[in-house]
């Protein structure tokens, strides 16, 4: 895929732009925000996608249009995931409702930010060891057998980096907005914001481990591979609050997901038999598998993300109040 520099500097100086704009909205009003705005912003996000989509269709060719909308739906769908992990993160520390909006851009930050790293990771990668996807594949099913077993994420919002912050820094229960710590006499106490945000960080930094293996399995190019996770998060922040305990309703995305993963772990190693060079595989030579197109991928994950709503969808039918 031939992107000039101008590219380049377009997709990152906008998605700069518009994380600026985001921050210095919330930064000035911090509050819970609408309903119709949540509305509003998230179908602008979503139709910025799509356009994106086919202008790659349109001046880069159907191959890679299918590559970007099969990889913005899969991280989509993981940043969904990570979405709920964040509700719960939100409810274990009670995180009054005003400071959600921010807290919630720190995470989508950190996302965007770990991302972008684990991506120039996997492009070098590729581009020096082709053993790596068998790497890649390997990674993406045991993560999918984890994803599958996870079904009350429990123990999410707590993990060992928030349990030794508790243990061996002093912290208090006062709320002081997005202020990480406050003075008490020669003492330094760190705030729930900043549990908050070490939760959401690590968070973020297990999903960018997974998702990144999963599109660099449906698309090799990299500005590919930055664009949809940039659109696969934008929105987020609205959609928690436009969805809220809807997303509960969602009890087998984890398992949904799983397979997905799954699929585009198998998809990998196919393609990495395909262009084996490792000594030990067939003596270093080519092994003739089939490999799995994009348009295939892409049809997929589709059919099994909505299968994966309207079983959800029909499961939890009815209040949730009456669950």
């Amino acid at each position: 895929m031939d992107v000039s520099p101008l590219e380049w500097l377009v997709t990152v100086g906008v998605t700069i732009a518009v994380l600026v704009f985001d921050v210095v909205v919330i930064a000035r009003r911090p509050r819970e925000p609408t309903t119709r705005e949540c509305a509003i912003a998230l179908s602008i996000y979503v139709g910025l996608a799509v356009a994106f989509g086919v202008w790659v269709w349109n001046f880069h060719g159907s191959q890679y249009g299918l590559e970007f909308f099969a990889g913005w739906l899969t991280e989509y769908s993981l940043s969904v995931d990570n979405l709920f992990i964040f509700l719960i993160i939100m409810a274990s520390f009670n995180v009054p409702r005003k400071y959600q909006q921010e807290a919630l851009m720190i995470g989508i930050v950190l996302a965007l930010i770990f991302r972008g790293i684990f991506i120039a990771l996997g492009a070098v990668a590729i581009e020096q060891f082709s053993w790596i996807f068998y790497v890649f594949g390997a990674f993406l099913v045991y993560t999918a057998v984890n994803l599958a077993r996870d079904i009350e994420h429990e123990d999410d919002a707590d993990n060992a980096v928030v349990r030794f912050a508790r243990t061996y820094l002093n912290t208090t229960d006062q709320w002081r907005g997005l202020k990480l710590y406050i003075k008490k006499g020669p003492k330094r106490l760190m705030t729930p914001m900043f549990l908050v945000i070490l939760a959401l960080g690590t968070t973020d930094l297990i999903f960018a481990l997974d998702s990144i293996p999963a599109i660099y399995g449906l698309t090799k190019e990299p500005y590919l591979v930055f664009t949809a996770n940039v659109f696969a998060l934008m929105g987020l922040r609205q959609l928690y609050f436009l969805l809220g305990d809807m997303m509960k309703r969602l009890i087998y995305l984890s398992q949904g997901l799983a397979v997905v993963l799954a699929f585009i772990g198998v998809k990998l190693v196919l393609h990495a038999l395909h262009e084996n060079e490792v000594p030990f595989i067939n003596g270093g030579q080519h092994v003739d598998v089939p490999e799995i197109p994009t348009l295939l991928s892409l049809g997929f994950i589709v059919v099994t993300l909505a299968i994966t709503a309207v079983v959800s969808l029909y499961k939890t039918r009815g209040p949730l109040s009456e669950r």
